[in-house]
C-alpha cells in the first residue's frame, strides 16, 4: 500500500528466495531473517497488459524490512525507482489444507454419470 493505491498478490518464501505474481506482474527476490525481523529485496516486472504498479512505473526494485510473528508478517519499504514514496505490506501466511493423519477427509466428486440422476416420476 502506498498513498497512491494499493495491491494484491502471491508471494512464496523458501529458503531466502522469493517468487510470486499476480494478474499483471511476477516477483522475485531474496530475503534473510534474523529471529523475527527480516529484510530483502523485490524486483517487480510486468508480465501482462494492465495497470502499472502502486509506484506508477512498470519495472521496479524494492528494498523490504519487516518483522514476522509466524502466521503474518508487516514490512515497510521504498522504491529505487520511487525513493520518496514509501509501502507497508502485510503478508498473511497461506497454508496447504493437506489431509493429517486420523482426520476425516471427504473424497472427491467422481465422474459425471447421468445414470445416477433421479428418474423422473412417470405421471
Amino acid at each position: 500500500m502506498t498513498p497512491q493505491g494499493e495491491g494484491t498478490g502471491i508471494i512464496r518464501l523458501a529458503n531466502g528466495k522469493l517468487t510470486g505474481e499476480d494478474s499483471f506482474f511476477s516477483y522475485s527476490g531474496s530475503y534473510e531473517q534474523d529471529g523475527d525481523r527480516f529484510h530483502g529485496t523485490v524486483q517487480i516486472a510486468r508480465h501482462s497488459e494492465g495497470p502499472s504498479t502502486i509506484f506508477g512505473v512498470d519495472q521496479v526494485n524494492l528494498s523490504v524490512e519487516g518483522r514476522s510473528n509466524g502466521a503474518m508478517a508487516c514490512c515497510t519499504g521504498t522504491a529505487k525507482q520511487a525513493p520518496n514514496l514509501s509501502f507497508k505490506a502485510t503478508l498473511i501466511l497461506a497454508q496447504d489444507d493437506a489431509p493429517r493423519v486420523g482426520r476425516n477427509v471427504i473424497e472427491p466428486p467422481s465422474r459425471f454419470d447421468a445414470r445416477r440422476l433421479p428418474k423422473p416420476r412417470s405421471r
